[in-house]
């Protein structure tokens, strides 16, 4: 799943559809950052990062644990992620 197809989802009446759209979209981007520090610890980067990785560290820790938050949501309101 990529963020463009999350667009429908967002855009849906149901709340639990728009649920499973933030979901999605904050997983989709908590990967790629993940990704993207995986390669500047491997020298793989084809830029240099303007914050430093500390910055990035918090910021995965963050969203990580905002996932696991809408993760338990999830299970207490029947949504099937």
């Amino acid at each position: 799943m990529e963020l463009l197809d999350t667009v429908k989802l967002m855009e849906s009446d149901d709340y639990k559809k728009r649920f499973k759209a933030e979901y999605w979209q904050l997983k989709i981007r908590y990967k790629k950052l993940k990704i993207m520090c995986k390669k500047w610890d491997n020298g793989e980067l084809d830029f240099e990062p303007t914050c430093n990785r500390k910055i990035y560290n918090e910021q995965m820790r963050n969203m990580y644990g905002y996932m696991k938050i809408l993760e338990h949501r999830a299970e207490i309101e029947g949504i099937e992620l």
